[in-house]
């Protein structure tokens, strides 16, 4: 049986994209001779936390969304997840409570001249069977406006929970009506498109909606790229709707929302129909203001040319996730054409 070679991309950020990229990297079917050429692209408008500290302090891109790429595609994800997760909680300043990946990078970026360098040679050094790639190179930073016309600037301050009130900048009982860059439009990565133009396979998603995958959908050129390649074209829909983002977001308003800033480029969603516990749900809705993403009876999707894939998809513990291998088998059978 002759080998099959899939060029497979990711974009997105956050934990989202660390398990499709885990489970596409760990799943093996041993009926089949194939490999996989992995990418990733990540967006780069992350400001909050550890990793926004460091941003500003030094002055590079975020690194935090590309640490977690770093580990998801090293040969040892284990072991470089938890190195990368390390801070030193008894320090103070930036380097105080930061985590080891952020430091890393920087430093990286630093001795090699440029943060592309910088991120190369940290590939290298921890085996990363694949490539991460930021998907600007440019100083971005992500603006929202909201349903009552409120603008908020810098995603530490879109990303706000009831656990931080004193943070709020907007009324969180409500979505997003429109993402921008702040201070125009910013050029996509070369790497970015030619990794986009090569694929056999793209996934979008999942990860928070408006903070993780949409800024990806912002650089300029990347809807062109996206509509001028061959590659199928996946959008692996959240879960959970989001508060703050996606507040009563159902799966319609996920998908077109998507193609609002990719153009009308899907050809598959896959949409979980795993059933979470009632605990949890009520878990989520108490404590974060989260509810379900369901395929309804009623919502019709006919006359649209994407396919909808419904599957369980879920890997609940005490949190809902995406479980990386039922995502994978799922997105390596419409590598194999056996979803058409």
């Amino acid at each position: 049986m002759p080998e099959n070679t899939f060029n497979i991309t990711v974009i997105g950020g956050w934990a989202g994209t660390f398990n499709v990229l885990y489970g596409l990297k760990t799943y093996h079917d041993d009926t089949m001779l194939e490999k996989k050429n992995l990418a990733a692209i990540i967006a780069m408008t992350d400001s909050g936390g550890t990793t926004g500290n460091i941003r500003d302090k030094y002055w590079v891109l975020p690194p935090g969304d590309i640490r977690r790429g770093i580990a998801a595609l090293a040969r040892d994800t284990g072991l470089v997840r938890q190195l990368f997760e390390y801070k030193f909680e008894w320090e103070d300043g930036v380097i105080g409570w930061n985590k080891i990946g952020n430091i890393l990078l920087t430093a990286l970026s630093d001795i090699k001249g440029s943060f592309e360098a910088g991120l190369d040679e940290a590939c290298k050094m921890f085996d990363v069977k694949g490539k991460v790639i930021p998907v600007t190179l440019e100083d971005v930073h992500l603006g929202v406006r909201m349903e009552d016309g409120t603008e908020v600037i810098g995603e530490k301050n879109i990303d706000v929970s009831d656990k931080n009130p004193g943070e709020k900048t907007h009324n969180a009982n409500q979505n997003i009506k429109d993402a921008f860059l702040v201070w125009g439009e910013w050029n996509l990565n070369p790497r970015a498109a030619d990794a986009i133009a090569h694929s056999d396979l793209i996934v979008i998603g999942p990860g928070d909606f408006y903070t993780s995958v949409i800024p990806n959908l912002l650089s300029k050129w990347i809807r062109k790229a996206l509509r001028e390649t061959d590659a199928k074209i996946v959008y692996v829909c959240n879960i959970m709707a989001d508060k703050g983002e996606t507040t009563t977001y159902e799966l319609p308003d996920f998908i077109q929302n998507v193609e609002r800033y990719s153009g009308e480029v899907i050809d598959y969603v896959l949409v979980n129909s795993g059933t979470i516990s009632d605990e949890l749900v009520e878990k989520y809705k108490t404590e974060e203001g989260k509810k379900p993403v369901k395929l309804k009876p009623e919502m019709d999707f006919w006359d649209k040319s994407y396919k909808i894939i419904e599957r369980d998809f879920l890997n609940e513990s005490d949190v809902v996730r995406h479980d990386p291998q039922k995502l994978a088998a799922v997105l390596m059978d419409i590598c194999r054409m056996w979803i058409k």
